[in-house]
């Protein structure tokens, strides 16, 4: 007899007869799906997935299957090849392996491993319509899903967690309550990301792309639409010294700038399962700031310094979350800013939602329950901005999944509106699908409008909530803070000098020491100039991430070697050989004493010779001590 069997590569008719196995159907079927084994083929009686057939051993015909009968086909997503090594030879990981054992080894988030041993179960209290005992439950006080559309409304909770949706997404296979077990073998993992672009290895007989296409390959089109959860709820700053360091950069120049946020993942009890982004510190990387903008070079320069903020950061048992920037311009009122971003006008511009996208692509999720090892992204971005009250506020956001797909496809470019996002045209090397995009129109009735040559960046955006804890406990509490790092345009500079006077300062008191290392921007330096050893690092990062026995671990650190090092190199350093200003200073202080017996007008020159460099209030460029106005401006210096 002929088994019809419909796979994404096609229709294929398979003959076995009638005492067959369903083995030996799947053996017969493996070269034709090019599955690397026979196990890894999953067979369902339906297009859905939810009737799996895995009585190998059985006979078809005992399974109900007759000739003519179709079925469905699909290699396991775990038994695809992956791109990451396997440690024990050179195959790739997870073309051997069976699909429950390759979707265990992915590594996700501590978050989401604590949020799966949970059942995310709702409870409700007892109702009046309820007619039980106290020992009893009925269909009016039994707990809800976390997921469910009426308790989502009645909360105004417009995205549910990205959790909640996974039990959404199992529920539908049969899977309930604490998912932390082992993913079931032969068992079609449910999540996947869109894919706008062309599929690169087509088993259809053409050349590949761009020299060939067909209907396998080719991306259908794509139809934007609500994202129905979001990869994190909430953004919480540890402390509002946070917020207010960054700031203090845009009161004293009245330039904008831009920030990475570096924190931890923590469950938030606001939202079912749900997950918060903890900021402990902001990071400030090399950029040009302007009154209207920043400028980040974003390559390998801005990597490199991500990299060194992330040792400090993974020290500390931290890492990267998101970014965050300011737009902020003074109202005519004093003390008031600029309402800018609101419904009429933009919430997040389209320059911005790509950075978003580039930045959420970099830094994926780990998933075990998505085809790919990966679903989505944790990086969440941050606007510090005008209210309608003229106050400063803060907005948090994420991009869709479908924003990096079509990242990644390279379909959206931005445009000169801030509130839309051009779709590419189509050139020999990209192909750009049919993109649409549903609206509500004046007479109250859902539209189907095509996305070219602009559309509206709302379709891309995932809204977060934000807020301060009742109680603070930051992790960096330093008292007397280190300089921020690249802030030269408000002469605010690293120095080994600075590092020496909070160092050589603390000395006497392992609790003073203690805060004194607790604050990012001292240790982001400090690790950066490769002075100590990995023990003192770690060391040091316990000092931060255990507060009720940082004195114990700071007195830990002042008696190991490389530490003691570090604090004899600075005591032996003089100030001027440390302090690139202090050397200027004791230069026009030594030849003002030299020229002082001759005559006043001779001391004089050499200090104003070499009097420091100044940055002009106008354009912010940094001028020599000499010039009396701006080289770029051509304004005064007063």
């Amino acid at each position: 007899m002929i088994i019809r069997v419909r796979s994404p590569e096609g229709m294929h008719r398979v003959e076995v007869g009638l005492n067959d196995t369903l083995r030996i159907l799947l053996e017969k079927l493996a070269p034709l799906m090019r599955a690397p084994t026979a196990d890894a083929i999953v067979l369902t009686r339906d297009a859905r997935g939810q009737e799996i057939l895995a009585e190998f051993e059985c006979s078809l015909v005992s399974l109900g299957l007759k000739h003519g009968d179709m079925v469905f086909a699909n290699v396991a997503a775990s038994a695809r090849p992956s791109a990451e090594p396997n440690e024990s030879n050179n195959t790739a990981v997870g073309t051997t392996q069976a699909p429950r054992e390759s979707a265990m080894r992915v590594q996700q988030d501590a978050v989401d491993c604590e949020l799966e041993h949970e059942s995310g179960l709702i409870p409700r209290p007892r109702d009046t319509m309820c007619t039980h005992g106290a020992r009893a439950m009925c269909e009016y006080c039994l707990p809800i899903e976390p997921y469910d559309a009426a308790y989502l409304e009645e909360h105004n909770i417009k995205h549910m967690s990205f959790q909640a949706y996974l039990r959404k997404v199992l529920s539908d296979h049969k899977i309930r309550g604490d998912i932390s077990g082992a993913v079931p073998a032969n068992f079609a993992l449910p999540l996947e990301e869109p894919e706008y672009g062309v599929r690169p290895k087509c088993p259809g007989a053409h050349a590949p792309w761009p020299a060939g296409i067909c209907s396998k390959c080719q991306p259908s089109a794509v139809t934007l639409q609500r994202q129905p959860f979001r990869m994190v709820d909430n953004v919480e700053f540890a402390s509002r010294s946070v917020v207010d360091t960054l700031l203090e950069f845009w009161r004293v120049s009245r330039c904008q700038r831009f920030g990475l946020m570096y924190g931890r993942y923590e469950v938030s009890r606001d939202v079912p399962l749900g997950v918060k982004a903890v900021v402990e510190a902001v990071y400030e990387p090399s950029q040009g700031c302007e009154e209207d903008g920043v400028r980040v070079n974003v390559g390998p320069e801005l990597d490199a310094e991500i990299a060194r903020a992330d040792a400090a950061a993974a020290a500390c048992g931290m890492q990267l979350v998101g970014m965050v920037f300011t737009d902020l311009t003074p109202a005519a009122e004093p003390g008031k800013v600029l309402y800018r971003r609101h419904a009429d006008s933009y919430f997040m511009t389209s320059l911005e939602c790509r950075l978003a996208a580039y930045m959420q692509e970099q830094r994926p999720s780990a998933c075990r329950w998505a085809r790919a090892g990966r679903f989505g992204s944790k990086f969440v971005t941050c606007c510090v901005s005008g209210n309608a009250d003229g106050g400063i506020d803060i907005t948090a956001w994420q991009v869709s999944n479908s924003a990096q797909a079509m990242h990644r496809a390279d379909l959206v470019v931005p445009s000169s509106v801030p509130s839309k996002m051009c779709v590419q045209e189509a050139t020999a090397t990209r192909y750009v699908p049919d993109v649409f995009y549903r609206y509500i129109n004046e007479y109250k009735l859902s539209v189907t409008a095509n996305a070219k040559p602009a559309f509206p960046i709302e379709y891309l955006l995932v809204t977060l909530t934000h807020g301060f804890p009742l109680e603070p406990h930051p992790a960096f509490r330093a008292t007397e803070p280190f300089a921020v790092e690249n802030r030269q345009h408000v002469h605010n500079v690293q120095t080994l000098g600075a590092l020496k006077r909070h160092i050589l300062g603390a000395l006497d008191s392992s609790e003073r020491l203690a805060l004194v290392l607790a604050d990012f921007h001292l240790l982001v330096y400090m690790f950066g100039l490769d002075l100590l050893g990995a023990e003192e690092v770690a060391m040091i990062g316990r000092v931060v991430s255990e507060p009720m026995e940082a004195a114990q671990r700071a007195e830990e650190l002042m008696a190991m070697s490389g530490w003691q090092t570090l604090v004899l190199m600075l005591r032996e350093a003089a100030d001027s050989e440390l302090d690139p200003r202090g050397s200027v200073a004791a230069g026009s202080s030594a030849a003002g004493s030299s020229a002082a017996g001759t005559s006043a007008t001779s001391s004089s020159a050499p200090a104003a010779a070499v009097s420091e460099p100044w940055a002009c209030r106008h354009c912010t460029f940094v001028n020599e001590g000499s010039a009396t106005s701006c080289e770029m401006c051509a304004l005064p210096q007063d």
